[in-house]
């Protein structure tokens, strides 16, 4: 039961934050290519390299806090199924530019971040 109270926290978090780095990156971006998403990804993936890693140390972080970040907050801030139909949506609107930007772009950055993240976490984990 605490673990499922763990996730959900870390989850109302997420979600909270993907909602408010996606209204402020609209605000800066506008709407015509889904920068919000893309933005919300990029985070995420940065984030879940640093928490990963940083906690693949046995006793460095408890192991809910793991759960709760990684699972919780970290699965309800990223957004692979907006990022599909969003996709999807320029592709059916004829951009296949922006589409296939959106979709190879989102792919490379969101792996270069993650690997990032897990740089990060090395170094400050030594």
């Amino acid at each position: 039961m605490r673990a499922l109270l763990l996730v959900a926290l870390g989850g109302a978090i997420g979600a909270s934050g993907r909602w408010a780095t996606g209204l402020a990156v609209t605000r800066l971006a506008g709407t015509r290519y889904p920068f919000a998403t893309f933005a919300v990804n990029v985070i995420g993936s940065l984030l879940i390299g640093l928490v990963l890693e940083a906690t693949e140390r046995p006793g460095l972080f408890a192991a809910e806090i793991r759960l709760a970040v990684a699972t919780g907050l970290l699965g309800a801030f990223t957004t692979f199924s907006t990022f599909s139909f969003e996709t999807l949506r320029l592709i059916r609107g004829g951009e296949y530019g922006p589409a296939l930007l959106n979709a190879v772009g989102s792919v490379v950055v969101c792996l270069g971040a993650c690997a990032l993240g897990v740089g990060l976490a090395r170094l400050v984990t030594r």
